[in-house]
């Protein structure tokens, strides 16, 4: 009988499975790729039905799919929103922007397409920050909602996070630490000061002050419906634009910060958008959020 193995642990020599097309070439012409210092990402998630129906609803015997849907109409009824918390929820679509010390894109990733499984989507984006040594993550609200779905994904499939948790360190030092903006730059904290104040308009409204396009066809309230239509690639592709919309908002909170001059941030801005129109042939989501571009309107520019 064999015995169930785990996934790698912290320090594995596994294949990495955030590399993607602009590191396989680089690995391919044997020319060694800029180092990544920053991981700007983003993870859309779904219910897990059985869970809900087995907590929710266990005297009910509702199917899991009408257990989702009548918890989403419950919160609905009582919040205004029919968003699940994310205890309940799974990763279903996780892309990563590879980021330079200098703030250049140097490739964006979707793990493991076409599949999406979740157990793998976890254990690719955890060894993934593991083989790149540790890069800062980069996120919008993703101290709130993203880095806890994707540790509570860690404990449900049995995937070490030694190196994330760190609990030999001074509390300070630990990457998950709430203030350590070295290990987790959440953008919406740096905006509202911790929480001081609130955000509202989210990422959508920080990408349209900038010209970007925001969101597009998909709001994040349709990914369950688009999901139990097995649309998991339209997921995928309205996660990537999200993370699109994150980079240049990184860059301009990089302004903000004083790491990043307004003319090095606009030289990057332009080197990315050529990124994506060399890549917008064969990618419907590029093709779609290069429809919806915007430049940044330079009030300092003379007319």
């Amino acid at each position: 009988m064999s015995s169930a193995q785990p996934p790698p642990s912290v320090g594995s020599t596994a294949p990495n499975g955030m590399a993607g097309s602009a590191e396989k070439a680089a690995n391919a012409a044997n020319t060694v790729p800029p180092p990544v210092k920053y991981l700007v990402f983003d993870v859309e998630s779904v219910a897990d039905a059985r869970l809900v129906a087995k907590l929710r609803y266990p005297e009910s015997g509702l199917e899991p799919a009408e257990a989702v849907r009548r918890y989403r109409a419950e919160l609905m009824a009582a919040n205004g929103t029919d968003f699940i918390p994310y205890t309940y929820q799974l990763p279903i679509a996780i892309v990563v922007a590879k980021v330079s010390k200098d703030f250049r894109l140097l490739d964006l990733v979707s793990l493991d397409e076409p599949q999406f499984r979740p157990h793998v989507l976890t254990e690719r984006f955890w060894r993934g920050w593991d083989v790149y040594k540790e890069p800062t993550l980069v996120s919008f609200n993703g101290r709130t909602f993203d880095v806890p779905l994707l540790e509570l994904a860690a404990f449900r499939f049995g995937i070490s996070l030694a190196s994330w948790f760190k609990v030999n360190a001074k509390t300070y030092d630990q990457p998950r630490n709430r203030y350590n903006i070295e290990a987790h730059l959440d953008l919406n904290d740096v905006l509202t000061n911790f929480g001081a104040s609130r955000f509202s308009g989210g990422l959508n409204l920080a990408a349209n002050l900038l010209g970007k396009p925001g969101k597009i066809d998909v709001k994040g309230h349709m990914v369950q419906d688009l999901y139990d239509s097995g649309r998991l690639g339209e997921i995928s592709d309205y996660c990537r634009c999200d993370v699109l919309d994150t980079y240049f908002v990184f860059l301009r909170t990089a302004v903000l910060l004083g790491q990043l001059t307004l003319d090095d941030e606009q030289q990057r801005v332009a080197d990315a958008k050529q990124w994506v129109v060399e890549r917008a042939t064969n990618s419907e989501a590029f093709q779609l959020y290069l429809n919806y571009w915007g430049d940044w309107q330079n009030p300092w520019q003379r007319v």
